[in-house]
């Protein structure tokens, strides 16, 4: 491709191998690509081009001595507006937060500052994360890149409208609730979240029980890639699973998916709703992985009752938030995080265990269900990106989850699960499909979506 903007990081670090481009020219056409159409997205809170040109210059050094630190050594990354990044400020999308620079590189970052990747800034998140959307009072509205009035779906919202318009080639994100995955879906890019615990997480999250980081890219490949780079331990996280220092996930990840074992479930056992020309997306997508090879099966899992124990978790997790907060700044959060903090402080120890049985009776019946099945799939969300700026996306709705139910079910397992595009409403807005594989089955995951990803190469908005 003649710009570099669009190349994936893998192409980038062939051609910087080669001494085709050099991680400098890469770094200044991104910038000017952030520069020209950044605004008319609000993907990032924080852009820092001195920075990104001094470490682009030291890994041009690093390439012209033959002595890389990574297959990511030189790429343009974003990093999400909830991980700290030494010598930067993060006020997590609140008001109610300084503008102290940090003192300490969270897990993902300090694995991708060690692997040489270039920092471009902070994409916009929602305060601390807490809805699936990407608004806030402290940023505004994130947009759609594919619809401007639209919302990007959050809340790695900044993450994914910068990997589909081409805003560096990888991009860091975290998923509590769907958090990777619904964006991802809205905007039309490539997200996984990995199992619980594959990936660092240090500093944690208030929604750690469910909370997991992972890759957006535009290739599945780049995720796969970067998904080496993040899995990297870090002792601060006594979470984190063992090392696996020679795991590559591209490894595998084009073996197809001839004879795998794939249920398919439209409607998560009648919990979802879904519009009509999503459904017919993902009908097509079930049947183009039938074609090349996949044995696929309907299938309803047999499913505990959960949504109420997620809210409870979740809003827990709020109500806990905001004893950790000043007082005298409460009053600058979003109002939707008040409310939610609100409904979190009624619940009582007695609630809040009873619906972590409900999340492990959830994981015991989905590993039941992959003693028949390699993966399953779903849609990724029942319908379209909606309106930007509003939490609900219908009457009658209570929260923002209410409107996302194929995606919180597999934080409460832990299970990886991934987001890949799989067309167009009438309307022009991304469909995604929705793989969700076994504990721990991230190589099956990446390995489906690379197949779909071969018979159905995506596509992203043009900007110029």
């Amino acid at each position: 491709m003649s710009d570099p903007c669009d190349m994936s990081a893998e192409a980038l670090g062939d051609a910087f191998a080669r001494r085709r481009l050099s991680p400098v020219e890469v770094t200044t056409a991104a910038l000017a690509r952030i520069e020209r159409h950044g605004a008319a997205f609000n993907a990032f809170t924080f852009v820092d081009a001195e920075g990104a040109l001094a470490m682009a210059r030291a890994s041009e050094r690093r390439h012209a001595e033959g002595r890389p630190l990574s297959a990511i050594d030189g790429v343009p990354t974003t990093i999400k507006g909830l991980s700290p990044v030494t010598g930067w400020p993060n006020q997590r999308g609140s008001r109610s937060v300084g503008t102290e620079p940090c003192t300490e590189d969270s897990s993902s970052v300090a694995a991708l500052r060690a692997a040489g990747a270039i920092f471009l800034g902070l994409t916009t998140t929602p305060e601390f994360g807490w809805k699936g959307l990407c608004d806030s009072p402290l940023t505004g509205i994130t947009r759609n890149p594919w619809n401007p009035s639209r919302t990007s779906g959050g809340s790695s919202g900044g993450a994914a409208v910068a990997a589909a318009c081409g805003f560096g080639a990888l991009h860091q994100g975290s998923d509590g609730a769907g958090s990777i995955r619904i964006p991802a879906a809205f905007s039309g890019v490539f997200g996984i979240k990995a199992s619980f615990g594959r990936v660092p997480a240090y500093p944690a999250s208030p929604f750690r029980v469910v909370s997991h980081i992972g890759p957006l890219t535009r290739t599945v490949r780049d995720s796969a890639l970067m998904l080496n780079i993040l899995q990297r331990p870090d002792p601060r996280d006594p979470t984190g699973l063992p090392a696996e220092p020679d795991r590559d996930w591209r490894d595998g990840i084009e073996m197809g998916v001839r004879g795998l074992r794939i249920g398919y479930s439209r409607t998560l056992g009648g919990r979802a709703h879904v519009a009509p020309d999503v459904a017919v997306r993902v009908d097509a997508a079930a049947r183009t992985l039938a074609a090349i090879g996949a044995e696929i099966e309907e299938t309803e899992p047999d499913l505990p009752d959960h949504a109420d124990a997620m809210l409870v978790l979740w809003s827990s997790a709020a109500a806990r938030l905001r004893r950790l907060l000043p007082p005298d700044r409460l009053h600058l959060l979003d109002p939707g995080l008040h409310e939610m903090m609100e409904i979190g402080a009624a619940w009582s120890a007695d609630d809040l265990y009873a619906a972590d049985a409900i999340r492990m009776a959830l994981g015991r019946a989905m590993g039941a269900w992959h003693a028949r099945f390699d993966a399953l799939i779903t849609p990724m969300m029942p319908i379209a990106a909606f309106a930007a700026g509003q939490d609900l996306s219908a009457p009658g709705q209570r929260t923002w989850m209410d409107w996302s139910p194929f995606t919180y079910p597999f934080n409460m397992t832990g299970q990886p699960a991934a987001s890949i595009p799989c067309g167009f409403t009438a309307d022009g807005l991304p469909v995604g499909l929705h793989i969700v594989g076994p504990m721990y089955g991230e190589a099956v995951v990446l390995r489906i979506a690379r197949a779909y990803e071969r018979a159905m190469p995506p596509v992203f908005p043009a900007l110029d």
